[in-house]
């Protein structure tokens, strides 16, 4: 599938179910746990689960705005996409990252012997049960899997921005005041 047919379908049928409820911290790395869950392609009837967390961490030198670091991902990998054309694709539709450095890590890759609808109801269970209030819980097309997890790390950025502008003019004013 070429990279305009993955967006484009990941857009469609991404489907973020629980956000964090943490906001991002300001002023050093946040990991964003995820739980990515996808009707799978092999076994039918059943759902692929990936689990993995995305560091969001600022880089050590500054960076022209909207030119993130993505790693981790594996577009190099499983789509002959590199760094450049991704990003260029990106913001030719308008998606900002701030410049930031976005390290994917996949902490396993499983199957739940179930349609969806039962993964998505267990799944939501067990992270309320255990009242993990940092772990998303995304839906979305297996085959396109890294642009949904993007969708969903763009819109927890969006999320937090607000808090973020505020505890930087926090920042700025207590150290004015020293």
């Amino acid at each position: 599938m070429d990279i305009h047919s993955a967006w484009s379908k990941a857009l469609k049928q991404t489907e973020i179910v629980r956000f964090r409820l943490q906001p991002l911290h300001a002023f050093e790395t946040t990991k964003l746990p995820y739980i990515f869950l996808a009707e799978s392609s092999v076994n039918l009837g059943d759902t692929v689960v990936r689990k993995g967390a995305v560091a969001v961490d600022k880089p050590s030198i500054h960076l022209p705005s909207d030119l993130p670091q993505l790693e981790g991902f594996d577009f190099e990998r499983e789509s002959k996409l590199n760094q450049d054309l991704l990003t260029t694709f990106l913001l030719v539709r308008g998606v900002r990252f701030p410049s930031f450095k976005y390290q994917n890590k996949t902490e396993s890759l499983d199957l739940f012997e179930g349609r969806l609808k039962g993964a998505i109801d267990r799944y939501s269970r067990e992270l309320h049960q255990e009242e993990n209030i940092s772990t998303g819980l995304i839906v979305g097309p297996e085959d396109c899997w890294q642009f949904s997890v993007l969708i969903f790390i763009c819109m927890q950025v969006q999320r937090s921005a607000d808090s973020d502008i505020r505890k930087l003019m926090d920042d700025y004013r207590r150290k004015n005041m020293e």
